[in-house]
């Protein structure tokens, strides 16, 4: 049996008022972290900063993004034994972000709404509540 290849995913974490920006595709209504697959030869950072652009329309400084963590966990939509591993940004702006093409629409959300989140998304609204920065 060969190894399935883990997804190489990096994302932002945009918070303001103890809430945390999330997304959801369009027709779907699973919430997930603005990201996307790291592309060949980009950094996390680059990638974080490129999908921000893509999905909310947010022009970030991949230099200014500090990483906070980095989640594994089962891939969502994804065969037994197929992880994601996520480098989490924390993304600072004043812009006001808004969907895109490839995105239905924005949510701020909270542990509150952890049951509308795949896994990745679920453990990324847990640590940042552990780290104080969502309620």
């Amino acid at each position: 049996m060969h190894q399935l290849t883990d997804l190489r995913v990096a994302a932002i974490a945009l918070v303001r008022d103890r809430r945390v920006l999330m997304v959801t595709a369009r027709d779907r209504d699973v919430y997930y972290m603005p990201g996307g697959k790291i592309d060949d030869g980009e950094t996390a950072a680059e990638a974080a900063a490129r999908e921000a652009l893509e999905e909310v329309a947010l022009v970030l400084d991949p230099a200014e993004l500090v990483e906070l963590f980095e989640v594994v966990v089962q891939a969502h939509g994804e065969p037994d034994g197929r992880l994601v591993r996520m480098q989490v940004f924390r993304a600072e702006t004043d812009a006001a972000p808004f969907a895109s093409a490839e995105v239905g629409s924005l949510h701020w959300v909270t542990t509150d709404d952890l049951d509308r989140c795949p896994p990745a998304g679920a453990e990324v609204l847990e640590r940042l509540a552990a780290a104080g920065l969502i309620d």
